[in-house]
Order: C-alpha cells, then structure tokens, then sequence
C-alpha cells in the first residue's frame, strides 16, 4: 500500500519570513487608479513567482503533492470588481503549469470557511460560486486538472434542508466547475456518513478528514465506511485524498497542531492499511513541511515501512 505526503500553502524551511501577499480592499481604495493596477500587478508578480520557487522546492525535496494557497489572487472574487489576473501573466502560469505537468505534481485548493455552496444568504452562494470560478481560471491558466476541497457548509434551519440546498446549487453548477469539487466532513455538523450519502449521490469524490472524524463521529465505524468513501473515487485519474491532523491539545481538540502525533498517524495507518489502496495524505499542520519531514524521520526508525522517496512510503506486508 502506497502512502503519498503533502503539505499546504508555505514551506517553513524554504523562507519563514516569505509569504504570499494580498491587499484588503480598504487599503487598495487609498491608492490612486494607477497606482491600484501596479499594485495588484506587484503582488501577483510576487505570489506566482513565490508560488514556482515552492514548487521547485518541492521537486527537488520530493514532494509531489501540495495544496495552493487560496489567497494567491488578491481581491479576485470582491463582490462588484473585477479585473484581469490571468492574460497579463500567461507566461508565468504557463511556465508554472509546465513544471507541474513534468514533474507529475498534484495540486489542489481549499477555499476559506467563507466559501458556503448552501448558504442561507444569496449573496454568500454567488460569492462562493465566483470562488470556485476563479479556481477554474487557475488551473486553465495553469493548464492543469485540479480540485478545489469545500465543506457542505451551513445546517440552517435544519440538516435536510441544508442539503437539498446544497443538492439545488451543484445540480446548477457548470460540468467543468462540478468535476473540480470534492466534498469533506468536518468536525462539527457533517459527519462522515452524511458527506459520503451526499457524495454517493452526486458523484462527487469523498476526502475522508481523519481529525475531524474522530471530532464528530456520531458513533459511525469509520472501517466499515472506507471502502465506500474509496469507490466514490473509482472514476478519477486521482488516488483517493485524505486529510490528517492532530488535535493541538486536549482542551483544544478541533486546533490543528504544529507537528503531528506519530502515535496517533500509526493508528490512522492501521485503520487504512487493510484496504490495500494508493492514498495521497494532505498533512493539515501548522509546521507545514517541517511537520512534514519529521513525520518521515519518525516512519523511517520502523522497518516496517519502507521509502520511495522523501515523501512516499509503502506499508509493508507485516504489518497489515
């Protein structure tokens, strides 16, 4: 069984003082029109040159599987402004898309807890809809099959009419903006069963958050659910996604922490191992590719398992 790692947004070990950077529509509003463009253009520059110097990172690190920051764009989706951040960089795109095509890379997105498909507000369902619009711009400039990650979202009044909401507006959604989504549980109201019905349903592909099961579980038995939740991947080019964390403490069990519980990702291992299918593990941590690396330091002590590369690893026969 083949076990990918990844890590999202920054690398803590390439440049802590580095980041991608935006501009609040407060602060953008106090500069001249002109002024504004070359702003915006100063800061695109900046990120997707920031983002190929990750990437480049990353291959050369071999790690093959990273999430894109959802904060790449500034002010892309403000609600009544607009402007054109895809032609006046499409060398950059293109250049960047290249490199994820030869080196095999998977990249995907998760939006902001602000992007809610079944809202009870109208305008929270069109500014999440113009979200994933500009997801799809990305991976077109990028040239790339990507997804983009969301919760259900809202329960308001109540579960069943949340989710026919949320039946409502994907059934509305293009085929191109359909195919990027996949849908998780989170650690509050979804849990697991109710996304993989959801899912079952709509043929959508089920990300499975293994931290946020294990926070809201409804005394759902997680084994007999994984093979379901892999089926609804039997038509993607993509293994199955999951998500791991560990909780920042135990009075704070819903915080990510900056490393990861190695006790605690060897039970997630034994819980998966059986099933025997390729799984590509997003690593939800603070510590980004350092909790990423430790976590390998620590798998690599135990013969049971043994390394592709730096990232990947198989679960050897035994200890199945």
């Amino acid at each position: 069984m083949k076990i990918r790692l990844g890590y999202v947004a920054i690398s803590l070990t390439l440049d802590e003082m580095d980041h991608y950077h935006t501009i609040t529509w407060t602060r953008l509003q106090t500069l001249e029109k002109e002024k504004q463009k070359e702003k915006l253009s100063e800061i695109i520059n900046h990120n997707l040159e920031f983002l190929e110097r990750i990437l480049k990172y990353n291959i050369q690190n071999e790690i093959f599987f990273y999430r894109l920051s959802h904060n790449m764009i500034p002010l892309a989706t403000y609600p009544g402004y607009s402007y054109d951040f895809i032609t006046p960089y499409q060398n950059k795109w293109k250049r960047i898309g290249s490199i994820i095509k030869k080196n095999h890379l998977r990249v995907d997105i998760h939006p902001n807890q602000f992007c809610v498909l079944n809202s009870i507000n109208p305008s929270v369902v069109e500014q999440t809809i113009n979200e994933l619009f500009v997801c799809y711009q990305i991976y077109e400039a990028l040239g790339v099959s990507g997804k983009v990650i969301l919760h259900v979202g809202s329960s308001m009044p109540n579960k069943e009419e949340a989710l026919n909401r949320f039946r409502t507006v994907f059934n509305q959604l293009s085929k191109e903006i359909k195919n990027m989504i996949l849908l998780e549980n989170d650690d509050k109201i979804y849990t697991v069963k109710d996304v993989l019905e959801l899912c079952e349903e709509l043929q959508i592909p089920m990300v499975l958050d293994y931290h946020h099961y294990l926070c809201n579980h409804g005394g759902e038995k997680i084994e007999k659910l994984l093979p379901r939740i892999f089926k609804t991947w039997k038509n993607e080019n993509l293994p199955p996604k999951i998500h791991f964390s560990s909780p920042k403490s135990r009075k704070e069990k819903r915080s990510h922490s900056t490393y990861l519980s190695y006790q605690g990702f060897e039970k997630f291992l034994q819980v998966i191992a059986p099933y025997q299918r390729e799984v590509d593990v997003m690593l939800e941590c603070k510590g980004k590719d350092e909790a990423l690396f430790r976590l390998v330091r620590q798998l690599k002590t135990d013969s049971h398992y043994e390394f592709l590369n730096n990232s990947t690893f198989m679960i050897k026969e035994d200890r199945k």
